[in-house]
């Protein structure tokens, strides 16, 4: 059976997060630098995308789910040198300008009991702070909304109540989680694990994982919607929708025709 985004019940999510701008620049490498041993890449194009936090956020559009996003003000970039002929990256280089952190004293009850969930985004780039997120996580608790967290800190206590995905590098990072927290650990080829029970990965030929978090991320929050808080369905949903990411090169979200292709 597939999926018709028009026929789904209409969600309003709040994403908040870092975001940053994706940069592929594209070319071929066909000699080696008589400066340094290092390759020449013949530039040849150049893509933009809208990555972290705006990648969820263009994920949940896909569902039809209404999506407001609150991150960074500031211009990360994230910049990928790849070649063309092999598909393989050479270099990233990342620019990141200091960060001013949200501003949770707009989160009060009335400005958040219109949300039906709320994710937050956190690559620990100094936009959601521990002492800024538990704030508003008081008040999302008790208005009894559901929250998603995808985190790269190593202390995540400030995240009790949350659903909290993370890979299975970060995990082993990880020096403090909350009680009481359903932690979704991911584990690419190997599907994800949630306590005890393994929920196997779709087999597919791949391509790149850059960006399949936030797949994951986006369509675990919107399948729990969907089916009433059953999180296990859900993550066997992100499962299929993980695939369908690692697929494509680069940052990729979505599109309607991928969601309407998801057996459910």
């Amino acid at each position: 059976m597939s999926m018709d985004t028009q026929h789904q019940k209409s969600y309003n999510v709040l994403v908040i997060g870092d975001a940053c701008t994706d940069i592929y620049q594209y070319g071929v490498c066909d000699r080696l630098s008589p400066e340094a041993p290092v390759p020449i890449l013949k530039r040849s194009r150049e893509e933009r995308k809208r990555g972290m936090a705006l990648n969820v956020a263009q994920n949940l559009r896909s569902f039809g789910v209404d999506v407001k996003v609150d991150c960074n003000k500031e211009s990360i970039k994230k910049v990928r040198i790849i070649d063309e002929r092999a598909g393989s990256h050479l270099l990233r280089i990342d620019i990141e300008p200091e960060i001013e952190p949200l501003d949770e004293s707009r989160y009060t009850m009335e400005a958040l009991v219109s949300f039906d969930a709320v994710i937050i985004s956190d690559y620990n780039k100094g936009y959601v702070t521990c002492e800024k997120a538990a704030l508003i996580i008081e008040t999302m608790n008790i208005l009894d909304i559901p929250i998603f967290v995808d985190s790269k800190k190593a202390d995540l206590r400030c995240f009790q109540g949350c659903v909290i995905k993370i890979n299975d590098k970060e995990f082993d990072r990880v020096k403090y989680f909350p009680d009481k927290t359903s932690v979704i650990v991911t584990m690419g080829k190997d599907g994800a694990r949630l306590g005890d029970e393994v929920f196997p990965a779709v087999k597919t030929e791949m391509y790149d994982v850059c960006g399949a978090g936030d797949t994951f991320l986006a369509s675990l929050a919107y399948k729990f919607l969907e089916t009433q808080g059953n999180l296990e369905k859900a993550i066997k949903f992100a499962n299929k929708c993980a695939a369908i990411n690692v697929q494509h090169l680069g940052t990729y979200a979505l599109t309607a025709e991928d969601v309407n292709g998801i057996c459910v």
